[in-house]
């Protein structure tokens, strides 16, 4: 997923258009986890970015999305991109200590 989220609209107020953005997020990720691991992988990783525009996104950690849309509401931005890219992954061997 790669997208703008325009955050004005003529009938919706603002913190509607800022609760659709996270739920269609959520949903996005959710369908993605669902879909089949390639071989030696153990789960979906996503590789994100969050900025105002394409050019000022900045890499994030995937927990981190809802808290940095948050923080565009409380600095009122008119529009924010954000990237979500699934990577299988494989969860790193513990050390033994």
């Amino acid at each position: 997923m790669k997208k703008n989220f325009v955050l004005s609209h003529p009938k919706k107020p603002y913190q509607r258009l800022i609760e659709e953005a996270k739920n269609e997020v959520k949903q996005y990720i959710k369908a993605e986890r669902k879909k089949a691991l390639p071989d030696g992988a153990d789960f979906w990783g996503f590789n994100c970015k969050f900025g105002q525009t394409v050019d000022k996104a900045r890499t994030i950690h995937e927990g981190d999305i809802n808290t940095n849309i948050s923080s565009a509401q409380s600095q009122h931005w008119k529009t924010f991109y954000l990237e979500v890219i699934p990577t299988p992954k494989q969860r790193a061997k513990r050390s033994e200590d």
